[in-house]
Formats: structure tokens, C-alpha cells, sequence
């Protein structure tokens, strides 16, 4: 479905797009447990970032189902069509971010340059899908709304400029915004866990955004449907290697797979070595 004319007059004046709730009570239930299993199992490779989420980068290996929620029919559409021509898959994380008995904080930061030449001088664009119901006791998403007619300011003055916009919905409410458009994690003094799932998309045309997540051969090579494998194609080169070094073998053991994901992570200083 087409986006009407309200919906982009709002991500051309904010830089986001609320999608209200896009998961059914089943989907929620089933990518809950695929996130829940994921941090039991997989716990290997949960890692910091920053001081108060975990995050793994790499459930397209170790939770595959997750490929439906990336190109989930109530999202990807509206991806198209902001984005623009031939989309991406560019990387995606699962984040927990648990009870916090502190003081609230924000982090904010901008993931990536604005791209001038683009209607909405966007280069890459992020979906936000939360899992748990968050409000104003939970943590949440923050971001500063900016218009594309807007100078682009430091963080200070950009706040100061525009304000804060928090995201609050509940279990399956999902987003989207320009991820060089000022945001944060907004951190509360909560009894409450926040569950989301991020997802980055790009222009096939571009570079890719990160050296964070793997693009298994599942999708991107040996996909029966070329439009997937198209999709998943804007290779990173964590995925190229991670290929190289799987080449030719079908049947790889599990944690064989986990200590490549890993030492290619930790060769790129996205965690630290693991103890031992």
C-alpha cells in the first residue's frame, strides 16, 4: 500500500514515520520466543554496546526467522517508497536493555551522514520493531525531529531547536526514520526490560553501511528467489569473508560457525576477545 500524503509530509517535516502496530499476536509471540531463545542459546554472541543494551548482530545466522520480520509485508513497502529504487538489506541487531535503577540518559547521535541528492537526504533508513510494550516508565526510542528543510545542527543545538519526540507503543508498534536524523536510546529508572529489533536498509546502489551483520548464503547466494538474493547482495566484508572461509563446505558444526562469527567481530573491534 501506497503511503499517503500525510504520512510523507510528516517523515519529510521529522525524518520519522510511525507504522502503528504492524505485528499480529502471533507474530509477536513467535519472534519473542526466536529473541528469547536466541539470548539463551546464542548467548555467545550478545555483546555490549554502550553501557545499557546487549545486542547480537548475527541472527540471520543464528535465528533465521528474523528474515521475515526484515521483509515483513506491513514494513518493507514503506521502505520502498521512502527510500526510493532498488532497496537493501544493511544490517540488523536484537537489543535488550534491562531494568535500570539509575538516573535517565540519553546518547544521542546520528548513525551516518544526510545524503544531500536524496528527496530526504537519506542514505540508509532504519526500522525499529519494539517486542515489549514500552511508555513513558520504560526505556525507549528518542528523536529530535528534523525537517529536510532544516539546517543540520550539533546535538546540543539540534534539541535545544526542535525538542525530543519519544516512541511509545505497545508490543509490535514499529517505526521508521532516517538514521542520520539525530535519535538516542532514552535510558529510565525502570523495573521494565525493553525488547526490540533494529533493522537497517540501504540503496542497492550505495556502499554498504556496516561491518556488522552477515549476510548468510541462505539469502544471499542460494536463494531460490533472485529478488531475495538481490536484496541481501550489498555485501559487507564480514559476509565476503565469512563466505571465503566456509566455501565448499555443506554441513559446518555450530560452534565452528559461532568462532568464525566471533573472531570476524573481534577483528573488526566490535567485541572483545572472548576470556581464555
Amino acid at each position: 500500500m501506497a503511503l499517503d500524503e500525510e504520512a510523507l509530509a510528516a517523515f519529510k517535516a521529522t525524518g520519522m514515520l510511525s507504522l502503528g502496530v504492524i505485528l499480529s499476536d502471533a507474530e509477536i509471540e513467535h519472534y519473542s520466543r526466536l529473541f528469547d531463545r536466541d539470548r539463551r542459546d546464542m548467548a555467545r554472541h550478545w555483546y555490549p554496546l554502550g553501557k545499557h543494551q546487549t545486542i547480537n548482530c548475527d541472527m540471520l545466522v543464528t535465528a533465521p526467522g528474523f528474515d521475515s520480520m526484515i521483509r515483513h509485508p506491513r514494513a518493507l513497502p514503506a521502505v520502498a517508497e521512502l527510500m526510493g529504487g532498488d532497496i537493501c538489506f544493511s544490517e540488523i541487531s536484537i537489543r535488550h536493555m534491562a531494568a535500570h535503577g539509575g538516573d535517565p540518559t540519553r546518547n544521542w547521535h546520528r548513525d551516518r551522514p544526510h545524503w544531500p541528492e536524496h528527496p530526504f537526504r537519506m542514505d540508509y533508513i532504519q526500522l525499529i520493531v519494539y517486542l515489549t510494550d514500552v511508555d513513558e516508565g520504560t526505556h525507549c526510542f528518542s528523536i529530535s525531529p528534523e525537517s529536510v528543510d532544516d539546517d543540520i545542527l550539533d546535538a546540543e543545538a539540534q534539541v535545544d531547536r526542535n525538542g525530543i519526540f519519544d516512541f511509545h507503543g505497545p508490543a509490535g508498534s514499529a517505526a521508521l526514520f532516517n538514521v542520520a536524523v539525530l535519535h538516542t536510546a532514552t535510558v529510565r529508572s525502570t523495573m521494565a526490560e525493553r525488547k526490540s529489533v533494529q533493522i537497517y536498509y540501504g540503496h542497492r546502489r550505495r556502499p554498504f553501511l556496516s561491518e556488522d551483520s552477515v549476510m548468510p548464503p541462505a539469502f544471499c547466494r542460494d536463494h531460490e528467489d533472485a529478488g531475495v538474493r538481490a536484496f541481501y547482495g550489498v555485501l559487507n566484508g564480514k559476509t565476503q569473508e565469512f563466505l571465503d572461509r566456509t566455501s565448499g563446505r555443506d554441513d559446518i558444526p555450530q560452534n565452528e560457525i559461532s568462532d568464525i562469527l566471533i573472531d570476524l567481530d573481534v577483528q573488526r573491534g566490535k567485541r572483545e576477545p572472548p576470556a581464555g
